[in-house]
């Protein structure tokens, strides 16, 4: 999703990302390759019944804060479905319950990858309260994230990451490679089994999974970001179990992640950009009153503290990449500028990077549509990564979640989806370009963004079943929202996306700003729901334009 490498990765929640997903040759001798295939009527053979036939209990969700009537429950999926009857995996789920009459449930996902359902649905339920009008509105963990047999790296000091920049690796990037060889070996080390299993095509068939414990014929789905690609592929696995699916912030299928990492870098920027113009018209502005000024002065302070990280309370510093990780999250919507202006003048005036960090935690790849540090308290206590020792394949406890999983789910997603793997040849030949490019997209995001795609490198080949097979499908109509201004997934991809796909996809055009329209436009919304409940598609090539404009 590549420019400049962190100069100081420290072992804070950036160097457990590139941990996370640096498992480069090591983990190509080591990880299978992942596979997948056309969904058949064999998926419904026997050795998949005890799955298919399982009922879901229901009970309330345990832990401080969590909403009295949000009710929690676990699922059972194979952990290989190639070999059902060996190891299984438990994932956690949430709903609301329908208050109107009940025509089944729709089923959340809000992106990431990497970003657990159920926190996100306890803290911003209100917004999908409509919908149970008519559903159970549900969602999950899925595998290798959240309480879901979590994902991780560590945080040893020794992952060979901690050197990153120094002169022996901008110098001979065969040494770079050495050291995220090394860094893999933490990730196989702490992530358990689940790592060779933990792509878009097996989270799809725990979405049939689902579907069918829930008792739907059909899957009614609502996709936010990365959940676009997981109901497309969902869809292209399924069609004849497709419902009504809207995918809102749409995702690519066909553009490799060195190409998505630019795009990805050159929307933040713009983004940030923006933040920055109307940060600098309030005399509270920690950059001052200058745009060009206060620009510089961000570039300053991400430098600033990649070379002298601030302490936490987490024992984990937090570094110049982590501020950019929290930067990019905080941009998804104007609504959250307020609270990441107070954060940054926290931070830069006494130090305290707890506000920001909070940002961080919410997720850097993650839509979230309320920001889970502030105004609310973390979902689960967070913990430092390490080791996950729960019995295999059970839920993990919430304090148990390592806090590097959602960048560690996110760069193993990401790497299992992805199909190019240039060799150790094309690596340090196309380092000091990729480079170049990273950098001239954004010098804040760049090296961030750049970090995210060298962690495939030597990873084992991921599925071609995206960019070969969802394309042309044949399904009931589908539900593109994609909004011009928004900073993580590209209105195009929404277009090249609604082409590929075909005469199923119907876009909805929003030209507004931030990330995904649900949660922003109060156009976007009615529209969704009016499809949810009610089977109503906008025309295709319909608009929704910014709220003030909206009546």
């Amino acid at each position: 999703m590549l420019a400049k490498l962190p100069r100081r990765p420290g072992p804070g929640l950036r160097r457990c990302a590139l941990a996370a997903t640096a498992a480069l040759t090591l983990l190509g001798a080591g990880l299978p390759t992942a596979t997948a295939h056309r969904a058949t009527d064999a998926d419904d053979r026997p050795d998949l019944s005890r799955f298919y036939g399982q009922k879901i209990v229901w009970s309330a969700c345990k832990g401080e804060g969590m909403p009295k009537d949000l009710q929690c429950a676990k699922l059972t999926v194979p952990l290989d479905y190639a070999r059902p009857k060996a190891r299984t995996l438990d994932l956690a789920l949430a709903r609301y319950r329908a208050t109107g009459h009940r025509r089944g449930s729709v089923v959340l996902n809000f992106g990431g990858p990497g970003g657990a359902g159920v926190p996100e649905l306890a803290y911003s339920g209100k917004e999908f309260m409509d919908l149970t009008d008519a559903y159970d509105v549900v969602t999950f963990d899925p595998r290798g994230v959240g309480r879901s047999s979590p994902v991780s790296c560590g945080d040893g000091e020794d992952s060979g990451l901690a050197s990153l920049d120094d002169e022996s690796a901008r110098a001979d990037p065969r040494a770079l490679l050495a050291r995220l060889k090394r860094a893999a070996a933490d990730c196989v080390e702490h992530s358990g089994p689940v790592l060779p299993h933990i792509g878009t095509v097996d989270a799809a068939r725990d979405l049939d999974v689902m579907r069918q414990a829930l008792g739907d014929k059909k899957l009614t789905y609502l996709g936010f970001s990365y959940g676009t690609r997981l109901g497309a592929v969902y869809a292209a696995r399924f069609p004849d179990r497709v419902g009504r699916l809207v995918l809102d912030g749409v995702d690519t299928l066909t553009e490799p992640l060195t190409e998505q990492g630019i795009a990805g870098a050159r929307g933040q920027q713009v983004a940030l950009d923006d933040f920055v113009g109307w940060c600098v018209k309030d005399i509270a502005c920690p950059f001052g009153q200058d745009p060009r000024v206060a620009r510089e002065e961000v570039v300053r302070l991400v430098r600033s503290l990649d070379d002298d990280p601030v302490p936490t309370d987490f024992g984990a510093d937090f570094s110049g990449q982590d501020l950019v990780g929290a930067l990019g999250q905080g941009l998804y919507s104007r609504q959250l500028w307020p609270l990441l202006e107070r954060a940054l003048a926290q931070l830069i005036e006494s130090g305290d990077a707890s506000g920001v960090m909070g940002f961080a935690a919410g997720g850097f790849a993650f839509p979230l549509l309320h920001p889970l540090p502030l105004p609310h308290p973390l979902p689960f206590p967070l913990r430092a990564p390490g080791r996950v020792e729960p019995t295999p394949g059970a839920l993990v406890d919430a304090e148990d979640v390592p806090l590097d999983n959602l960048p560690a789910a996110l760069m193993a997603i990401n790497c299992a989806d992805d199909p190019d793997r240039p060799s150790a040849g094309q690596f340090t030949s196309d380092l000091r370009r990729l480079r170049a490019a990273y950098d001239k997209a954004s010098p804040v995001f760049g090296q961030y963004r750049l970090t995210e795609v060298l962690m495939c490198y030597g990873r084992p080949k991921g599925t071609d079943f995206i960019r070969d097979e969802v394309k042309n499908l044949r399904t009931p109509k589908m539900l593109l929202v994609g909004t011009r201004g928004d900073p993580a997934t590209p209105y195009r991809w929404t277009v090249e996306t609604a082409k590929r796909l075909g005469s199923s996809a119907v876009v909805l055009d929003n030209k507004g700003e931030g990330h995904t329209g649900y949660g922003s436009s109060k156009c976007v919304h009615r529209k969704v729901d009016d499809f949810l409940l009610y089977g109503s598609l906008p025309p295709s090539g319909s608009s929704c334009g910014p709220d003030e404009d909206d009546g």
